[in-house]
């Protein structure tokens, strides 16, 4: 052997990386050290003799690299299924171009992919517990609804009443007021609670679907049917409670068909003359005026009257202003845990900004907001003039301000609020306009204009 092959074997042997090199008949001809750590085969037992015997075909990359005379370059691989490497393989060609073997270089990670399992295992543990400390002080399914000013409370009074009996309820309330919430509380606290809660958005559902999904159907009543049927989302709440959201929504004729199964407690599929006896507490929401739907000839008296044997109206936060500190905090831990961030703090003044916000989009919005100060903010401490940028609900054009500040239901004090917050940047930046565009997240030109509507 000559010197230059002597370096090489030294050099071979020193490597950290496992080398395994075969000749074009699959065997083994050289297996350095680092191959024998990795998997813990001797160099007595592996070399000249089929790789192969050692391992699966399909584990070894290797003998692909062989086959297919391409290189691999950075490649995670699992050669058996305690081991993980990076590998790095080449086809070995001689002078004449002929394929006389294949080379692999592998990097053993196993140590670093079970660190990383372990790491994620612990952080999902630690999640839940932390999730278990913020929810250990939740003694009854209502508890889920934050606050405690006297709307919420007498909301959940009677909410709490109902939920001990089966009285078909009707919750009204805005968009994002937690409808939904409520319903899922009353189901919890319900002799129900061990049955199914199914809910369902009327408002989401095409027409030609309606009937398929609450209803059901049998097997070739219709062309492309299930052969076996399906069971409508009424039958699947059996012995259990079903949350019709958005009833408003529901068709005239679909509206029929709900009243006769309030009436019968049966229900009947598509193509099914015998029907099925069901027993099912039936919850349903809106935020529209059933009484002018009712007017309008768009929703039966019947049913209406059906549905709202107890009446629970859930409170716009602007009539909850006492629970928003509380809901704001309670969203803030939340989000903080989900995306394993420090909670930053808001100020007074920011808590104050909250307070005067008009809350078109109710708790929804307030909860939006609040994760986006948890993804967005860089800083530990709000401030009330950093908190304007949040409300927005798309990142803006360079002229845009916050949208659901410029929108239209906005109250005149949304006006007065922002005034205030132009001129107290103004000072704050010394009169320098451009650092004030900044400071609030517009341009210029929109400052300019901001500042001759209010007179500044």
């Amino acid at each position: 052997m000559s010197k230059s092959q002597y370096y090489l074997e030294a050099i071979l042997a020193t490597e950290d990386d496992a080398i395994t090199v075969i000749n074009a008949k699959m065997e083994v001809i050289f297996w350095n050290d680092a191959a024998v750590k990795t998997y813990n085969i001797a160099q007595s037992e592996i070399l000249h003799k089929p790789i192969e015997t050692f391992f699966h075909n399909d584990d070894l990359m290797v003998l692909k690299v062989l086959q297919t005379k391409e290189n691999v370059k950075n490649m995670y691989h699992q050669p058996r299924k305690d081991t993980h490497v990076v590998i790095n393989a080449s086809p070995i060609f001689n002078d004449k171009n002929e394929l006389i073997g294949a080379v692999s270089i592998e990097r053993d990670i196993t140590k670093m992919v079970k660190l990383n399992d372990n790491l994620v295992h612990t952080s999902t543990e630690l999640n839940e517990l932390r999730q278990k400390l913020m929810t250990n002080n939740e003694d009854t399914p209502f508890s889920t609804l934050k606050g405690s000013s006297p709307a919420l409370k007498q909301t959940i009074q009677i909410a709490n009443k109902t939920a001990k009996t089966q009285a078909t309820t009707l919750i009204l309330g805005e968009s994002g007021t937690g409808k939904e919430i409520c319903a899922r509380a009353i189901h919890e606290a319900s002799l129900k609670s061990d049955g199914p809660f199914i809910p369902i958005n009327c408002g989401a559902i095409p027409s030609a679907l309606f009937e398929s999904e609450l209803f059901g159907y049998e097997g070739g009543s219709f062309t492309g049917a299930d052969k076996n049927g399906k069971a409508g989302k009424i039958e699947m709440a059996d012995g259990g409670t079903i949350f019709l959201d958005e009833v408003g929504e529901l068709p005239l004729d679909m509206q029929v068909k709900l009243l006769h199964v309030l009436q019968e407690n049966v229900v009947y599929r598509i193509g099914d003359s015998i029907g099925k006896k069901i027993d099912v507490r039936f919850l349903a929401a809106t935020n529209q005026d059933l009484e002018q739907l009712m007017k309008e000839k768009k929703f039966r008296n019947d049913l209406f009257y059906r549905l709202n044997v107890v009446q629970i109206t859930m409170p716009p936060l602007r009539n909850r202003l006492s629970d928003i500190q509380e809901l704001a905090s309670f969203f803030l831990n939340q989000f903080a845990v989900k995306y394993q961030v420090a909670r930053p703090e808001l100020n007074t003044d920011a808590y104050q900004l909250l307070l005067d916000y008009y809350w078109p989009g109710n708790v929804r919005e307030l909860r939006n907001v609040m994760e986006r100060i948890i993804i967005l903010s860089e800083s530990s401490v709000i401030q009330k003039h950093d908190l304007l940028r949040f409300f927005q609900q798309n990142i803006p054009e360079a002229d845009d301000v916050s949208k659901s500040i410029e929108t239209k239901k906005r109250p005149r004090q949304m006006d007065h609020l922002e005034k205030r917050l132009i001129e107290e940047t103004l000072i704050e930046m010394n009169g320098n306009k451009s650092a004030c565009a900044r400071k609030l997240g517009i341009s210029r030109m929109t400052l300019y204009h901001k500042m001759e509507k209010y007179g500044l």
